[in-house]
């Protein structure tokens, strides 16, 4: 976790040395979520790109095993009867329990599925089950074609929406951390520079303060540096 109140402050004080002035908790708070979303986006594509090269033998510094851990923190496994949660980001594996045991289902596009469907060799059975996905959510289905109703599935969960609360008093809002008003960002708490420098960089272009936008490219390009050492 990543306490919301250490960033919004942060970004503040560097804000003010670059001669922006006051971010408002209203821009603050929709800078912070368009900023998670894009560093919690940015895990995959580069997960993308670390599965292209070799690893590391170094557990600690090997960079799939970090993003793995990042990830980890939004992964969600909870079960469906065919409609998938609201929350859900990337789908992982669909599971189905047969006889007390729990067997996979292979994802089927629709195109394929009436192909397999009306094979008998093709079709799935209940320790083999297959499903499809559709904008309703998911269907399994096992022997003889039988739609299978509950499944649990494995899925990669949107960020919950952060919130820096606060109470107005004498005219300045003052931070109030209770759970119902604040909400901190989910992220590992290795990300808490990378929040802090993306709201930066989000704010700089929005108001077009090359000052903020050029502080925040120096750090991202220190990061990278860093990164690749």
């Amino acid at each position: 976790m990543v306490n919301i109140d250490t960033v919004y402050q942060r970004v503040l004080a560097l804000a003010n040395k670059e001669q922006r002035g006051y971010i408002t908790p209203l821009e603050f708070n929709l800078l912070a979520n368009q900023a998670q979303m894009d560093v919690f986006e940015q895990y995959f594509y580069d997960r993308n790109q670390t599965a292209r090269g070799p690893g590391n033998s170094t557990h600690y510094s090997d960079v799939d095993s970090m993003l793995s851990e990042k990830i980890s923190i939004f992964e969600v496994f909870a079960a469906v009867t065919g409609v998938l949660p609201t929350n859900l980001y990337r789908l992982g594996s669909v599971i189905t329990t047969v006889n007390g045991k729990d067997v996979e289902a292979k994802y089927i596009n629709k195109k394929d599925w009436i192909t397999i469907s009306a094979s008998p060799l093709l079709q799935p059975t209940n320790l083999r089950p297959v499903y499809t996905r559709d904008s309703t959510g998911i269907q399994v289905y096992g022997t003889n074609n039988t739609l299978l109703p509950n499944s649990n599935i494995n899925y990669v969960s949107i960020p919950n929406k952060v919130e820096w609360g606060y109470d107005v008093i004498g005219e300045k809002a003052l931070h109030n951390g209770s759970p119902n008003k604040t909400t901190h960002f989910q992220h590992h708490s290795s990300e808490e520079t990378e929040l802090v420098i993306k709201i930066l960089e989000l704010a700089g272009v929005i108001i077009q303060d090359a000052n903020l936008i050029n502080y925040a490219d120096g750090e991202n390009i220190k990061k990278i540096q860093q990164e690749k050492q």
